[in-house]
């Protein structure tokens, strides 16, 4: 039997990742989100949504760029902390132990730590009530290459042990089960 719950975001697991922006040292920061997602594949594009009153959300409207870099288990407890203290009153990386890095397309940093940082422009903030939706372009990903099986050229992010939301809590990823189309290839 299922139950009826009042209207709420239940889709999950959600990856839990960390946004850097700032177009210079002085004003760089690194905040949690997981809500996060794709949004096209053709121009790449993807979204964040985050509250007003967050210290970095003035800095990605202003400079209309961030970086979604995702996490792995190893980078939980600096995930975690970025979500609950703000950067008008730490220096995240400092703290954290987290290193800024050089984008390729972008003024915003990546973080080193990070298996993937997607280096994003904005295209339209949408308002949508505790949250704004930052709708972006990808201009470039960055991947770390000790992912990368040489044999094959795959990227295997399963391998960084990526860190996922759910529900307040952080989990690891699961068990390999299938590659998408396996349900139908002919034997």
């Amino acid at each position: 039997m299922k139950i009826n719950w009042k209207p709420g975001t239940m889709i999950y697991p959600l990856p839990a990742v960390l946004i850097s922006c700032g177009d210079a040292p002085e004003n760089y920061n690194m905040f949690t989100v997981s809500w996060v997602g794709t949004a096209c594949t053709n121009p790449a594009m993807c979204y964040i949504s985050v509250r007003p009153e967050r210290h970095s959300y003035p800095i990605i409207s202003r400079t209309g760029e961030f970086v979604i870099n995702l996490t792995t288990a190893e980078m939980a407890k600096a995930t975690d902390w970025c979500g609950v203290r703000s950067g008008k009153d730490y220096d995240k990386a400092k703290v954290t132990g987290l290193t800024y890095a050089p984008s390729v397309k972008i003024k915003a940093p990546i973080i080193a730590e990070s298996p993937l940082s997607i280096e994003c422009k904005v295209k339209q903030i949408i308002p949508l009530g505790t949250h704004d939706m930052f709708l972006a372009e990808v201009l470039n990903v960055q991947a770390d290459d000790k992912f990368l099986n040489e044999e094959t050229g795959e990227w295997n992010l399963a391998a960084a042990d990526p860190l996922v939301y759910v529900h307040g809590k952080y989990f690891h990823t699961g068990e390999f089960i299938g590659k998408f189309g396996w349900s139908v290839k002919k034997k």
